[in-house]
């Protein structure tokens, strides 16, 4: 009986070795990344390069061990739905929308693929998730806390324009989180005794209309808020500010950097490059419903001292003092 055993035995482990080289050759699964972007891909470069980093950084490395199709909707937020559908037929095992115009049509396409927003302005309003502790579904990420942190600009445009006493309000109605944003802009204005003048942005032609409108109004000063419109037409902003001789904040520093006068954020190439940890978790198992929706952790104020002498303004010594670039 021992004897037929051994046959047996070896038969066994014979097929187990057959079996893990067959594993062994098999080859592995790449995984595949979307990036949905309601902008131009020249919009935003630094923050996909920052994103590309994060996950070289966690040992991936485009085209090698992971691809990444990238759509780009060109500012026209009527493309995003299809954008989102394509990832989704791609069968992508992560969709990483690059602002909240792209999280909502992603989220309108799957209830199960995995979404990481690289940032929202305030993902619990837009209904995109449960809560920051529990987001509860299929979309987690990072959140830019973009409305608590208008009253800082507002604060920082009344110390370089003590005059101030109206601005006008560059945003777009149908970004998510534009109603916070604007509740939290009236609070802030009414402790600063700011009137404030309300110009919607929903394509390219709206920017030299709001403009005209805003020196109409006699606005002191312009914020622009979060838009892929706005954001796409930086330098039309930067000249129409100056032509208009308004001091304009802005929440992103690549406004600046293509001559803005100030800005004051979140770190976004920082929230792109922390976007690719929770890829990484997810491609290792992780739950979204699971993962905490990060708020933000570096923040950067910047100013344009050419921006300010084309419109004849002193920024404060205190003020510069305070900023963490100053372009001269």
């Amino acid at each position: 009986m021992k004897r037929a055993a051994v046959p047996s035995i070896l038969v066994a482990v014979v097929l187990l070795a057959v079996a893990v080289i067959a594993e062994a050759q098999q080859p592995k699964k790449v995984p595949r990344i979307g990036y949905l972007e309601a902008a131009f891909a020249s919009t935003n470069l630094a923050r996909t390069e920052a994103f590309r980093h994060g996950l070289r950084d966690l040992g991936y490395v485009e085209n090698k061990n992971i691809v990444i199709d990238w759509r780009y909707a060109d500012g026209k937020l009527d493309r995003l739905p299809a954008l989102a559908e394509e990832l989704v037929h791609l069968k992508v095992d992560v969709i990483v929308t690059a602002g909240p115009a792209a999280t909502r049509p992603a989220k309108e396409a799957t209830s199960t693929i995995p979404i990481v927003m690289a940032f929202d302005n305030d993902p619990v309003g837009s209904g995109f998730v449960a809560s920051l502790a529990r987001p509860g579904g299929n979309i987690t990420g990072l959140s830019a806390l973009a409305p608590e942190l208008t009253g800082k600009r507002l604060e920082l445009l009344k110390e370089i324009v003590p005059k101030l006493s109206r601005l006008a309000i560059l945003g777009t109605s149908t970004e998510p989180g534009y109603a916070q944003t604007l509740r939290e802009t009236e609070l802030a204005a009414e402790a600063l005794k700011v009137q404030l003048q309300y110009l919607d942005v929903l394509a390219t032609k709206d920017i030299e209309t709001a403009f005209q409108a805003a020196s109409k109004g006699r606005a002191d000063a312009v914020l622009v808020l979060t838009g892929p419109v706005l954001i796409s037409q930086r330098t039309q902003l930067a000249n129409l500010a100056a032509k208009s001789q308004l001091p304009a904040m802005y929440y992103r520093r690549e406004y600046v950097e293509d001559g803005g006068l100030m800005s004051y954020g979140v770190s976004f190439t920082d929230m792109d490059r922390r976007a690719a940890t929770y890829v990484d978790k997810i491609l290792k198992g992780a739950k979204p419903a699971d993962l905490p929706v990060e708020q933000p952790i570096k923040f950067e104020f910047i100013i344009n001292l050419k921006a300010a002498k084309q419109i004849g303004l002193t920024i404060p010594p205190n003020v510069l003092a305070r900023a963490d670039k100053v372009i001269k």
